[in-house]
Formats: C-alpha cells, structure tokens, sequence
C-alpha cells in the first residue's frame, strides 16, 4: 500500500469515529506517519473533494487545521452539491469523472451513465474549442438537474 492509500484510510476511518467532521492538524498529521506535510496536502486535495463527497476547510497559521465533512449522500443531495461545486467549464476527461463516480456510489443508473457521457463527449460537442467546455458544463449540469428533479418527483 502506497503512503498516500495509508493517510487516505486513516482519515476515512477517524471519520466513522465522528458523528459529523474531522479535524485535524495537517503538521501533526504529518509527523505521524513520518511524511512531509505536502503529502497530506496532496491526499487531501485528491482523495477528499467535493466530487467524491466531502467538504474541505483549511485555516492556515498558528492554529490552523484541516476539517473534513463527509456529505450525507442521498441521491439530491450529492447531485445538488455537486452542481453547486462543479466548475463552469469542465473538460471531457472531468465529465467523465464525475459520471463514473455517480456510477460508483450508485447515484445514477448505466443507462444514465452512457446517456451523460454522449451528451457531454467531444465526439457531440462539434463547436469551438473556446467554448466546448463551458457548454460541456452547462449540458451536464442540466441533465444532472434532470434526473434529481424526476428522482424527487418518484
């Protein structure tokens, strides 16, 4: 198991011990498992973003610390967050991401799967580069929107 896989579980598991956040000190954290502190940085920044269903806050200084939130996830609930934190331009190899990760969590069906990667591929968007991400955004955004609304309606 790599260092950064390690850090990765020891976090996920103080946050089962936590009723609803983690916090904790990145230099400390650091020392513990006898890594720099960019290497809990770099864990943090790739392993727990709003994406895979967590809320990050950093304070830095004297007393800085590192919370972490896991999202209840419930199907509109992590699609609106998602939404809501989504960049407004997004490139094919992103929208992807985020589908397979909607996949994964069960959060959408294959069929919606396959559906959002056509929609949002570089193979449909025959426009401008300039603005093929921004529209990519916008599609996927939509058509997320979508299927949380007719989820609701059920």
């Amino acid at each position: 198991m790599r260092m950064s896989d390690i850090i990765e579980e020891f976090i996920k598991e103080l946050l089962k011990d936590e009723d609803e956040y983690v916090e904790i000190q990145r230099n400390e954290l650091a020392e513990h498992f006898k890594c720099v502190p960019s290497q809990i940085n770099y864990v943090i920044q790739t392993r727990f973003k709003p994406s895979q269903g967590y809320y990050v806050e950093s304070r830095r200084g004297g007393g800085g610390h590192i919370r972490i939130k896991k999202i209840n996830i419930t199907k509109n609930n992590y699609l609106m967050h998602i939404i809501a934190s989504m960049e407004e331009k997004i490139t094919a190899s992103e929208a992807d991401i985020y589908i397979s990760n909607f996949l994964s969590y069960g959060i959408i069906t294959e069929k919606e799967a396959k559906l959002l990667k056509v929609a949002t591929s570089d193979n449909v968007l025959i426009i401008p580069q300039e603005i093929k991400d921004k529209v990519r955004a916008n599609i996927l955004k939509n058509m997320l929107l979508n299927i949380a609304e007719d989820d609701y309606k059920k």
